[in-house]
């Protein structure tokens, strides 16, 4: 228990009331420090360039490879002024016919585009659970066939 000093000490300090004012300060203040922690901590978005290298090593990882078909070979111009490579490819899974491109514009280095013929044989990865999802070259493995 707190004797009777103690308690006549601790009316005499003067206590600030909680105005308005003070109270906004103290809102606005926690919002910042919170808003500055999201900032930093969240997570950031990935580039589409990461997300198909993701794509890629997961395929590198769990795909099935099938015999497949080279179709064409595209070169698309946008707007501005840079140009995407497409590999247009034709393979089959259970009985179901597919055709899928790949864009290999980041992946040139790994493949000779001139050699890229129209019926062109090559292995096709592919994902067992979503056989749309495939690939014929990545930073690992090749499926074209010279």
């Amino acid at each position: 228990m707190l004797s009777e000093d103690t308690v006549a000490a601790l009316g005499s300090f003067p206590r600030q009331a909680m105005t308005p004012f003070r109270i906004y300060t103290l809102v606005l203040a926690g919002s910042g420090t919170l808003f500055t922690a999201y900032l930093f901590l969240r997570r950031k978005p990935k580039s589409a360039a990461e997300l198909e290298r993701e794509r890629r090593e997961w395929l590198e990882r769990v795909g099935r490879i099938t015999d497949g078909t080279v179709i064409d070979v595209q070169e698309i111009s946008a707007n501005d002024h840079k140009s995407s490579t497409l590999l247009i490819f034709q393979y089959d899974v259970a009985g179901v016919s597919y055709e899928a491109s790949q864009d290999v514009t980041y992946l040139r280095h790994f493949i000779n585009l001139h050699s890229c013929r129209l019926g062109l044989p090559t292995s096709v990865r592919y994902d067992p659970q979503n056989p749309g999802n495939s690939m014929v070259v990545s930073e690992k493995w090749m499926g074209l066939r010279q």
